[in-house]
């Protein structure tokens, strides 16, 4: 999503404890690895084990190991610990600049578009918002869009998405806000998505994991579909919901 990678420089405890509060965590190498290979701006990024984090980055992240090696300060385990709430296992954490929500929304709105938007209408859980940022990215989607009062960018939804926020545009709008094109919106009740070709410039709605649907989306909806499944099957988890369509629509684009 563009950005310029800024060499850290100085006390990396100082430098963090200035940006926390504005910044978005990348927690674990996993995270820190995406957001630079998809251009964040990275000020800060510290770890407990410097040589260990680049050996990762031999072996899972060649391309961008040289740009980790600039970034990665070591500090002791204490202080990484201070600094992180929920330590991760890599033991490699980093603050990012959070894109601005002009450019989001410019991404979000520009036509003609050749990936469909994601929609998750009133999300409650973090961990499901996550994954779904993550399966978005690997289809190449053009964003992914939340309703409601989730802040996409919460910690628990990038750690979730593995540091992918950086490669597809995230952002919370209302539903009269949403991005042009025509809206499909997934419901028990709705058509089997099976008997239709997903266009490329689709917005692709998904309802709460408890509540589905809500009013204003489903009357703004231009098409309501429904996933098969089974009879007696109450419903499919957000982010499978979300996979099973991305990859419908990806069947029928070649």
């Amino acid at each position: 999503m563009g950005g310029s990678h800024t060499r850290p420089g100085g006390d990396p405890v100082r430098a963090w404890r200035r940006l926390v509060d504005t910044a978005v965590l990348l927690d674990g190498f996993h995270a820190l690895k995406h957001a630079v290979r998809f251009g964040a701006d990275v000020p800060v990024a510290v770890t407990v084990d410097r040589a260990a984090a680049l050996a990762l980055a031999d072996d899972l992240a060649p391309d961008v190991r040289d740009r980790l090696a600039g970034l990665l300060q070591e500090v002791p385990e204490e202080t990484y610990r201070a600094l992180v709430a929920r330590p991760h296992p890599t033991e490699v954490a980093a603050l990012a600049v959070r894109p601005s929500r002009e450019a989001q929304l410019a991404a979000l709105a520009r036509t003609p578009r050749t990936t469909p938007v994601v929609v998750l209408d009133n999300p409650r859980n973090l961990g499901n918002a996550g994954a779904v940022i993550r399966l978005a990215a690997g289809f190449g989607a053009t964003g992914v869009v939340t309703t409601g009062t989730m802040d996409p960018w919460h910690p628990t939804v990038v750690r979730g998405g593995a540091g992918l926020h950086f490669a597809t545009a995230v952002e919370r709008l209302t539903v009269a806000d949403l991005p042009p094109g025509p809206l499909f919106a997934l419901d028990p009740e709705g058509d089997d998505i099976r008997g239709l070709k997903l266009p490329d410039d689709a917005v692709l709605a998904f309802g709460s994991e408890r509540s589905g649907l809500s009013t204003e989306l489903r009357a703004r909806a231009d098409h309501l579909l429904s996933l098969p499944m089974r009879p007696q099957v109450s419903s499919y988890n957000l982010a499978t919901s979300v996979a099973m369509t991305l990859y419908h629509w990806s069947a029928g684009s070649f």
